[in-house]
């Protein structure tokens, strides 16, 4: 999940433990004076009656790690992020002090915050079906005799390859978060925990020298076979059941993620750990050339204007980041289109993805850049006269294809400085593809530089129509070439023309939502982009006029021209 998303946040909902009542009074003026609602429960209680789906939900804790892990049980399965506040005393998990909730809050609802997403652990045995986000534990049980053998026998089984016996205490199924006291207390790693997916088998005090801790993937099938009488807890003890001989134990990596907001006001993992444990692995005041600030600060230092850092390489950041964490939800609610029967049903699903879109990119944008102006398709069409830059977005390019379920949809956003087209971003949110590009600096995919294609033969060349009302463009040009392909999204056109996927993009009428971002990204890659007649192709706000957009390789642009000439009756302007 993208911090970013979060600057969206509706509600809060907060479970609150005993003893956090001068923490809950700081929590509730602060939602007051923002006009935020704010619900509590207590530990242990559902909060059915109060969380509404269609609102963009935070999670908060104020607890200790107990309260904590309260709270992934009841927000994970919801997807609802969440941020701990430590009321209690040892605390690894929820890292956030009271002093600092305000602070904490106002970074998180600005999106600024880090999301770090928590590998769960699904455990099935008889008596059990339940999600940890710690670690399962099998263990010998107390004999009544105390004299009596304290030992435990287990048969461990990976996607059905035998890993060994562990005979002794028992041991423990852990995740990266759970590691740390289970390994603690075995002798063991600990891992650290950031978008760490991983699964940890830790023996607990075996008898035999032989036994290590393993390491697997989160969609290993671990199966624990009972030679004879053990105890299996879930978190502590939350799921707890006696298990007799030749009972059997499935383990691995739960489906739901935990979503853990992490902001600049937290301790860093290995802080809470040497100061919570009284380690002495380093001097309490970490020198500066060993100390990095967490994801979320660097983030924030990153965007945050200076004298240094330049408006359109900042805009750049925070349109990335604003483009994925939109993409979030277009995912979430595409997945839906396809098993829905009823047009108007599938017409809602549209119209919130739109919504849900628009409104994170805007207000990512207006938090970060308050003096600009903003002009969406689906939301703001203020130009702000004051303003040498106006951000251009399309939340969602190609609606037709997502309504069908068609992964071939976009978003674009773009700034654009005194008039032209300065900085764009295209993120694809079904492939994960990212283009990206900056006027007069370059443009990347994914990271990586392209261009467009040097062929110039009509006959070798592949094209792409975009809007092409009565198919003439289509007709004209499909018997000529290697093929015309019509794919449904502007800004995917000229990123594809930008990539070298295509050798020349058509579309007869154009909207500067649609192709703001592509005109940046294609003309760094080396396109040549004019209207129907060759004359450059001219970037405008106007949308009561048609405008055509003929856009190439740049070597086959003649050849288009003289083509389209040739084929297309002259079109009122």
């Amino acid at each position: 999940m993208q911090g970013r998303r979060l600057a969206t946040t509706d509600e809060i909902i907060a479970i609150v433990s005993p003893d956090s009542d001068e923490a809950l009074e700081s929590l509730a003026e602060w939602t007051e004076e923002r006009g935020l609602e704010l619900a509590t429960v207590a530990v242990g209680d559902d909060i059915g009656d109060v969380y509404d789906e269609s609102r963009a939900t935070l999670g908060v804790t104020l607890g200790g790690d107990g309260t904590f892990l309260e709270g992934v049980k009841t927000f994970s399965p919801r997807n609802i992020p969440q941020l701990g506040v430590n009321t209690g005393t040892l605390a690894f998990l929820a890292r956030v002090e009271p002093e600092d909730l305000a602070d904490a809050l106002d970074e998180t609802l600005r999106g600024r915050a880090s999301v770090d997403s928590r590998q769960q652990v699904h455990v099935e045995a008889p008596g059990v079906d339940a999600t940890g986000i710690n670690d399962l534990m099998v263990q010998q049980v107390p004999p009544e005799n105390p004299i009596d053998r304290k030992v435990t026998r287990l048969d461990v089984y990976a996607d059905d390859e035998y890993v060994g016996e562990f005979e002794g205490t028992g041991l423990a199924v852990s995740t990266p978060t759970g590691s740390t006291g289970i390994s603690l207390s075995a002798n063991g790693p600990v891992h650290y925990p950031v978008n760490n997916h991983t699964l940890q088998i830790v023996p607990l005090h075996t008898h035999k020298l032989g036994v290590r801790p393993i390491v697997v993937s989160p969609e290993t099938e671990l199966r624990i076979v009972t030679q004879e009488q053990a105890s299996l807890l879930v978190d502590g003890g939350r799921a707890h059941t006696i298990l007799t001989e030749g009972d059997e134990i499935t383990a691995t990596g739960a489906d739901k993620l935990a979503h853990v907001v992490r902001t600049s006001y937290d301790d860093h993992f290995f802080t809470a750990i040497t100061k919570k444990l009284g380690w002495d692995v380093r001097d309490a005041d970490v020198p500066a050339a060993k100390r990095r600030e967490p994801l979320s600060a660097a983030s924030k230092k990153s965007i945050t204007a200076d004298e240094e850092t330049d408006t359109v390489e900042r805009a750049l950041t925070v349109a990335t980041e604003a483009a994925k964490a939109a993409g979030e939800p277009l995912r979430e609610l595409h997945g839906q289109v396809e098993s829905i029967d009823v047009k108007t049903d599938k017409s809602d699903i549209v119209t919130e993805a739109d919504h849900q879109a628009d409104r994170i990119i805007t207000t990512v944008i207006r938090n970060e850049f308050p003096d600009h102006a903003v002009f969406s398709e689906e939301g703001s069409r203020q130009r702000g006269a004051d303003s040498d830059y106006t951000w251009v977005i399309d939340p969602l390019d190609g609606t037709g294809n997502f309504a069908h379920g068609n992964p071939n949809y976009s978003i674009s956003v773009a700034l654009v400085e005194d008039g032209e087209p300065v900085m764009g971003v295209v993120y694809v949110p079904e492939t994960d593809e990212l283009f990206s590009g900056i006027a007069g600096k370059g443009v990347l995919r994914d990271g990586d530089p392209i261009g467009t294609t040097d062929r110039d033969q009509l006959d070798e060349s592949m094209l792409i129509s975009g809007y092409d009302p009565d198919g003439t463009f289509l007709s004209h040009f499909y018997q000529a070439s290697r093929g015309v392909r019509r794919l449904g999204s502007a800004a995917l056109n000229l990123c594809y023309l930008a990539s070298g996927s295509a050798d020349a993009v058509w579309e007869h009428d154009t909207y500067p939502w649609d192709i703001a971002a592509g005109l940046v990204i294609a003309r760094e890659a080396g396109a040549t982009l004019t209207d129907q007649t060759g004359d450059p192709y001219a970037f405008g706000f106007d949308t009561d006029h048609r405008t055509p957009l003929l856009g190439s390789n740049g070597s086959l642009h003649p050849a288009l021209l003289e083509h389209l000439e040739d084929g297309l009756p002259a079109r009122s302007q």
